[in-house]
Formats: structure tokens, C-alpha cells, sequence
């Protein structure tokens, strides 16, 4: 865990005399013991200056985010990249901010979506020292996701984040704070300002996680599903009454979708979506039971609308359809993962 400090040297060498601070999802990973998988950092320096002193110190400046304040480069073979201090204004009516050039590390911290990821490390003649000052550290002591500042203003300036709290409680196995998570429930809605691509982006991580099934208890209870895909919002509750399951149908979508291996995306996707069509195809049985008739191939024709939606890939969306559709059958893969939980 010796490598942000290496890194805050290194940067800090680049930089001189403009003081760095190492920041955001990587200073929430170094206190958690995680190895962090990228390195940010933010400085009082203009974007041109930090420009400027990457190529005097004969590194390549990479300049993709420079309209947003960040200049990349890279430092023992790795690339991190340098923010100015920066502050977000949004205009009414548009969701695309205009970035502001604030002075102090404070300001810049405020502007973060969440207390844990709202933390900063400077390196002093005496350590790391550690600028929190919104008790990120405690929140992560207590496995606690909460807005920094007001839910309300934080969810009003990216609706994304309402997704990135379901990702960061399924990751950590963290609870979301009781006013940030009713303030989730209210904004749902708004959910539908943001781009599809962006929400599968979360979605796939989600569904990554080893703790999936709190991230799509969430989904429900949040109501994010009931606007992004409502279909799912269909199964929370609904009872199967079926001769060969036990569970409610979200129960049983959880267990198929915990138990898949969380590194083939594509069928934990098919996992999730395979029983999408049951609430639509139900039909009572004169001895009490209630059947499903049909439901792999409606639910399939869902699924392709769906993806067309969410703008999948052709080669996910031809797999899972192909899964979903086919999934009762025997030598389906998906079969030996839906039989799981059945009525014994």
C-alpha cells in the first residue's frame, strides 16, 4: 500500500511547487487496504500548467480530459492524471456542467458525490496526512454510503450517482444512509435523463459484484428498476404459485443470478432477464396452480426490445436472447442455475 505515497512523491516532483493531493476513489481504497486500480490526483495549478510541467519533466502529457481541468501521464508505467480544483455549476433545465476553477482542496472536495469518496491525502515532512472533511472516514468505518451535502442537490446535479450508491453499497457491502436512500426513492424518476450507455456501465459492475443480490434488492427498493426496466419491477413480490418453485419471483431471479459465476457477464445478464415475461403469461390451473406458458419466447422478444434500449452489443444481445428464450431447455446453460431453489 506503499504506492499512493510513491505516486504523491512522484507527482509531487512534477508539480513542485504547486501543492498535489491524491484523491477521490483511491484515498477511499488506500483506507480500506484495497490496491486502487487508478490513481487520481488535483492541484491549485491550472489545467496549461499542469500541461507545462508534465513535458518539462519529459513525460507525455495526454490531454483528452484538458477541457475538464485533467491532464493524464504516465508515472512507472502507469497513467494517472492531474485535476485542477474545480467546482460544478449547472445551469437550470441543462444536465451538462460548467466547470469552474475553485483554490482550495476544500472546495474541490465539496463538489464529490459521496463522503467516502470525498477524502484527500497530502504527503507532509511527517507522512500522509489526511483532509476529511466530511467524516468520510468514519462512514467507511461504519459501512455507510451518504451524499455529501444535501441528497437532493447531489442526485440534482447527476442522477447517475443514484446508481453509483447501489454500486458502491453492493461493492463494499455498505448501507446507503436512511435520507440519501429516500431521497433515491423520490428522484428515481430522474434516472431517465441520463444516457443508456451510462446506466449499463453500472449495471454491468452491479452485476459484477460478489454481493450481487444486495445490489439488486436495491434496484427494487430504490424504484430504479421500475424506471429503467420496468418489467423487472413486475416480479418484486409476485408470487409464483407454481408446482415447481418455493420462492417469489425476484427471490428466485436473485438466487439464479447470485449463483452464476460473476465473471461471465452475459449470462448473469440472462439470468436476470430469464424469467422476465412470467407476470404477463400467467394462467390459473383448475387444481390451484398457476402455469407459464410461453414465457422463454415472450420473454425473449422482450429482451430484444429491451437491448435495442439499453444499446447492447449485437454479440450480447443475440446471447442473451438465445439464453433466455431456450432456457428451459435441457441442455441449456442456464438450466442447471434456474433449477437451483425449485421445489424439491
Amino acid at each position: 500500500m506503499v504506492k499512493i505515497k510513491l505516486f504523491l512523491e512522484e507527482v509531487g516532483k512534477i508539480m513542485k511547487p504547486y501543492p498535489v493531493y491524491a484523491v477521490g476513489g483511491c484515498v477511499r481504497d488506500y483506507l480500506l487496504n484495497i490496491i486502487p486500480k487508478d490513481y487520481d490526483f488535483c492541484t491549485n495549478a491550472s489545467p496549461e500548467i499542469i500541461e507545462k510541467k508534465i513535458k518539462e519533466s519529459g513525460k507525455r502529457a495526454y490531454l483528452t480530459g484538458k477541457r475538464f481541468g485533467t491532464i493524464g501521464c504516465k508515472i512507472n508505467g502507469e497513467i494517472i492524471e492531474i485535476t485542477s480544483f474545480r467546482s460544478e455549476e449547472y445551469t437550470k433545465g441543462s444536465r451538462k456542467p460548467k466547470v469552474k476553477y475553485v483554490k482550495s482542496i476544500s472546495e474541490d472536495l465539496y463538489r464529490r458525490d459521496f463522503t467516502i469518496n470525498a477524502m484527500a491525502l497530502r504527503l507532509t515532512k511527517k507522512g500522509l496526512k489526511l483532509i476529511d472533511n466530511h467524516k468520510g472516514k468514519e462512514d467507511l468505518k461504519n459501512g455507510i454510503i451518504k451524499c455529501v451535502g444535501t441528497p437532493r442537490q447531489r442526485f440534482k446535479e447527476d442522477s447517475l450517482r443514484m446508481l453509483r450508491a447501489v454500486r458502491f453499497a453492493c461493492r463494499f457491502n455498505f448501507k446507503i444512509e436512511a435520507n440519501t436512500f429516500k431521497k433515491m426513492q423520490e428522484r428515481a424518476l430522474t434516472i431517465l435523463d441520463i444516457s443508456k450507455e451510462r446506466w449499463v456501465m453500472e449495471l454491468d459492475k452491479i452485476l459484477s459484484c460478489d454481493n450481487v443480490e444486495l445490489g439488486l434488492n436495491l434496484l427494487w427498493d430504490s424504484n430504479l428498476f421500475r424506471f429503467m426496466i420496468p418489467e423487472m419491477q413486475s416480479q418484486r413480490g409476485f408470487e409464483q404459485n407454481s408446482k415447481y418453485h418455493n420462492y417469489t419471483l425476484d427471490e428466485h431471479t436473485i438466487i439464479v443470478v447470485k449463483n452464476i459465476p460473476k465473471e461471465d457477464l452475459n449470462l448473469r445478464w440472462a439470468g436476470l432477464l430469464h424469467d422476465i415475461a412470467k407476470p404477463f403469461v400467467q394462467t390459473h390451473h383448475p387444481k390451484g396452480h398457476c402455469n407459464y406458458i410461453g414465457h422463454g419466447k415472450l420473454g425473449a422478444d422482450i429482451v430484444k426490445r429491451l437491448a435495442r434500449h439499453l444499446k447492447f452489443s449485437n454479440d450480447r444481445t443475440d446471447t442473451i436472447i438465445e439464453l433466455v428464450e431456450n432456457h428451459l431447455e435441457e441442455n441449456s446453460i442456464l438450466k442447471p442455475y434456474d433449477n437451483i431453489g425449485k421445489r424439491k
